[in-house]
Parts: structure tokens; C-alpha cells; sequence
């Protein structure tokens, strides 16, 4: 998930900022929203898995701001990858008065189907406006298996 989140976004980047206000169907829907959708919800399944307090994501404008929301992604991603390390466990989570169970697991993997959502809309927004910047088969599992042998030089 965050490999392939770090490799949509700095493909994205390297757009021009116009490419933000891309959108398939729905203008609200723009390029830019997604990218913050993005950011935000892994932010918001992290206070999920540890109730720690998330925050709200501007909506980028520039590309440079794309690069700051990247970065941000980086190290939530990162968070959230250290709670696939620990047992199964019922979390209890509690958000505005309301409070739910889910399983571990369960978020975890909603936090990575969330994700993948996106970064097909995000694509699919994009290529809508004439803009293609990297095939989805190039971050899918099997690409990420790849480079994961790659960098265990196998």
C-alpha cells in the first residue's frame, strides 16, 4: 500500500498543476480530492487502529502541495504498516460520541482495499483529461512482489 501510494503520487507530481482538476464524472471528484481522500482516510483508519487523533487535509492546489500531502502519506503509511506487526485484537473505536468494534484485520485491510479504490479513480480521473501518468499495472501486487525482490537482490 505504501509503495504503491509513494509511486502513484510522485507520478502524479510530476504533472503540471492543471492536472489537478481532472474528474472522471463528478467535478467534485477532481484529482486533487482524491489525492487528499487518499491522505486523509489513511490518517483517519490510523486513529481507527490506534486512537491516535487524525487530522483534516487541505485539498492540494499546486503540485508542490501534492509533494507535502506525499510526504505526510509516507509516515502514516508507515504507522499504519507497524500495526500489521501485532496480534489480532477487537478495537474499540470511538469517534464522536459513537463507538464500534472491528478487528484489526479488518481495518487493515479495508485501509489497503481504501486505497487501491482511489488510486483507480485517481487514474481513471486523469487519463479522462488526457493525462497518463503510470499504468496501474505498475503498482499492482505483482509489481510490488517485484520490486520486493529487487531490493532483496533475488
Amino acid at each position: 500500500m505504501s509503495w504503491a501510494n509513494q509511486q502513484v503520487f510522485e507520478a502524479v507530481i510530476q504533472l503540471p498543476d492543471e492536472a489537478l482538476s481532472s474528474f472522471l464524472v463528478n467535478p467534485e471528484w477532481s484529482a486533487a480530492h482524491i489525492l487528499q481522500h487518499i491522505a486523509e482516510s489513511a490518517d483517519w483508519y490510523l486513529f481507527c487502529l490506534t486512537q491516535y487523533p487524525w487530522h483534516l487535509s487541505p485539498v492540494p492546489t499546486t503540485m508542490a502541495e501534492v509533494k507535502l500531502l506525499k510526504e505526510k502519506l509516507l509516515e502514516i503509511d508507515a504507522k499504519i504498516l507497524e500495526q500489521a506487526d501485532l496480534p489480532e485484537d477487537d478495537l474499540t473505536i470511538s469517534e464522536d460520541g459513537e463507538i464500534w468494534l472491528a478487528l484489526r484485520s479488518t481495518v487493515l485491510t479495508q485501509t489497503i482495499h481504501h486505497a487501491t479504490e482511489h488510486r483507480a479513480q485517481l487514474m481513471d480521473a486523469l487519463e479522462a483529461r488526457g493525462f497518463t501518468p503510470i499504468s496501474l499495472d505498475d503498482v499492482d501486487v505483482w509489481a510490488f512482489a517485484r520490486h520486493e525482490r529487487e531490493s532483496m537482490n533475488l
